[in-house]
């Protein structure tokens, strides 16, 4: 039988979804291309490849907030920075990963781990990382990948 999930709470000013009603955010609303300005073309080309393999994943939605550009289904699994020449991508997992691009692991008790890439090449979106976005993807979907928290990835 599966698993009864309960509706995702709408913020009436933003229209962002939560798990978990009033959960605190910055409540904005922004635009994609803003977080491309001033940046290389590399950038957007690199971002939008990453888009195609989280959308490969299944349903998602994407909100670009006022730092940073986030995925979720029933919470945020995955989120990228832009940077001048660059793209930081975080993934949320349940443990700590390897990867070339791999930058930097934060280990949030008991067992939440958040790993940030930096991508600079479309080749550093691999098969392997597309692995872990898919190890991601079933954390934000609340069932497979163990209970999702309240927030994801953080509050922006």
């Amino acid at each position: 039988m599966p698993e009864e999930l309960k509706p995702l709470w709408t913020c009436p000013k933003c229209r962002h979804r939560f798990v978990t009603a009033n959960l605190w955010h910055s409540c904005g609303r922004y635009s994609l291309a803003d977080h491309f300005k001033e940046k290389d073309p590399i950038v957007r080309r690199l971002f939008d490849r990453f888009m195609v393999l989280v959308r490969r994943q299944g349903p998602v939605t994407m909100y670009p907030q006022k730092t940073r550009i986030v995925c979720m289904v029933r919470v945020r699994f995955a989120g990228a920075t832009t940077r001048k020449h660059w793209l930081q991508v975080g993934l949320w997992l349940k443990r700590q990963a390897a990867h070339p691009a791999l930058r930097r692991v934060e280990f949030i008790p008991p067992g939440e781990h958040l790993h940030y890439f930096k991508v600079e090449r479309l080749a550093d979106l691999d098969q392997a990382f597309a692995l872990l976005l898919k190890e991601a993807y079933a954390i934000g979907t609340g069932r497979k990948g163990g209970k999702a928290g309240a927030g994801g990835m953080g509050s922006d």
